[in-house]
């Protein structure tokens, strides 16, 4: 299997415990996040069903749930958006689900984000110091990881067809119209923790925008299988 893309391909038994697939403290994170549903906005419910809409009719189709996470530089909201999704399909027991980021422009997955997901109980490698490093991401000591750093939505190994295209942020959505070899565009712009960078709130901030991306990603998955 591919690092660059880290598929879930099995369906869980009926009445299996899910949350085995995360390690302890995720467990606990994607608990609390789970009890948040309410929380959500009926407007952002009705865009994270058409997600989950989407991954239901692919599943049903024995065909892969390809989600592509876009915003402008591929630094901060779609990398976090991209990795909850993938650990919300595992969680819930999704088949076939493919997650993938990319920008308008690339620049470097910020390390304040991977701090956040660090915070939330990721496991993340350190890697070697560079303009793009390549973070390897996993939430279970045996599940393999997911490679993150920045690229163009574009470029590999991203899809080029048969995708779902989520729009991170206004900007990507407003500059990217038309999403070349989508077969859905859909809207789900967050708020950008960068403006707090360098303030005395900045990891509340990107505490604050992991948990939103993870109770919105988990709420996808919990309602893509019913």
């Amino acid at each position: 299997m591919s690092l660059f893309m880290f598929s879930i391909a099995l369906i869980a038994a009926p009445g299996e415990d899910q949350s085995v697939r995360l390690n302890h403290s995720l467990r606990e994170y994607v608990a609390a996040r789970a009890a948040e549903f309410g929380e959500i906005p009926e407007e952002r419910k009705e865009q994270l069903s058409k997600i989950a809409d989407y991954v239901r009719g692919r599943i049903k189709a024995g065909q892969p749930a390809r989600l592509v996470f876009i915003c402008t530089h591929n630094s901060r909201r779609s990398h976090l958006s991209q990795i909850w999704a993938q650990t919300a399909a595992s969680h819930y027991g999704a088949a076939n689900v493919e997650t993938f980021s990319g920008g308008t422009e690339a620049t470097a997955f910020n390390p304040r984000a991977v701090n956040a997901l660090k915070r939330a109980g990721f496991m993340i490698s350190e890697p070697p110091a560079g303009e793009n490093p390549r973070y390897q991401v996993r939430f279970h000591d045996d599940a393999p990881p997911m490679e993150c750093f920045s690229k163009v939505y574009s470029e590999s190994p991203n899809p080029t067809a048969d995708f779902c295209a989520v729009m991170t942020c206004s900007q990507a959505d407003q500059n990217c119209p038309q999403v070349r070899g989508a077969a859905l565009r859909i809207a789900l712009p967050f708020d950008d923790p960068k403006a707090f960078d360098g303030t005395p709130e900045e990891a509340a901030k990107y505490d604050e925008r992991c948990r939103q991306i993870a109770r919105e990603m988990l709420f996808v998955f919990a309602s893509g299988l019913k």
